[in-house]
């Protein structure tokens, strides 16, 4: 089967999957039941040896995307940290209530290129950490000479997931059970013209925060492993 009858099929799937969703009117919605999310708190300031910085500012979005985005997320957090060597990391995480056909976490390679900047090396892998792999995204965002190495991943529900086809059939699969999951964007990045240490850094960077976090909140940053 070619990779295009493959995608035709899965289309299908998905038009005919929500299709059933709509009857099944999904209302239960996730974020009411687990316990409350506070990304502030969630978060810690200083772990491992990582502690926050203000010298290194994340880009600013422009107004148009800050409004569409606020639309979509019911918190956002940002962050940038430094470490005992000079290495800095920037953090973002953004939280939305709900992920629905209207609503859903924007993937940050759709939000770097509205920006302007050029995305390449766009790769999936996988961030290896004490108890599980977390499968990430991994790309180059450049813009004049800012070269900013990223990695992130999406959890929609408890499912992590990393591309557009991910993201659409794991709302797809809630949607057949009734709920409407909630969603988080991690996004992990630096400046450097040398992605393959910078991937190491942030592998790292990821180990030490995620150690430092409450169980609860380690669980619904990273999601359930085989959900």
């Amino acid at each position: 089967m070619t990779m295009l009858n493959k995608k035709i099929l899965l289309m299908m799937f998905m038009v005919i999957a929500s299709g059933l969703t709509v009857l099944l009117h999904p209302g239960h919605k996730i974020a009411n039941e687990v316990h409350k999310i506070d990304l502030e708190t969630m978060i810690p300031r200083k772990f491992g040896g990582w502690q926050l910085d203000t010298s290194l500012v994340p880009i600013k979005i422009s107004p148009e995307v800050e409004s569409r985005l606020d639309k979509i997320y019911s918190q956002t957090l940002t962050r940038t940290y430094v470490d005992d060597h000079g290495d800095r990391i920037m953090l973002s995480i953004a939280y939305g209530g709900e992920q629905s056909a209207s609503l859903q976490v924007h993937r940050p390679n759709v939000c770097y290129s509205a920006q302007g900047f050029q995305i390449t090396n766009m790769v999936k892998g996988f961030i290896k950490t004490n108890t599980a792999k977390i499968p990430v995204m991994q790309m180059v965002a450049t813009q004049g000479p800012r070269i900013e190495p990223i990695t992130y991943w999406i959890t929609v529900g408890n499912t992590v997931v990393r591309d557009w086809w991910e993201q659409k059939l794991a709302k797809v699969k809630y949607g057949l059970t009734g709920e409407v999951p909630d969603g988080i964007l991690v996004r992990i990045s630096n400046i450097s013209a040398d992605p393959t240490p910078s991937y190491h850094l942030h592998e790292r960077f990821i180990n030490e925060m995620l150690m430092a976090m409450q169980l609860q909140d380690r669980v619904k940053l990273v999601g359930k492993p085989g959900f």
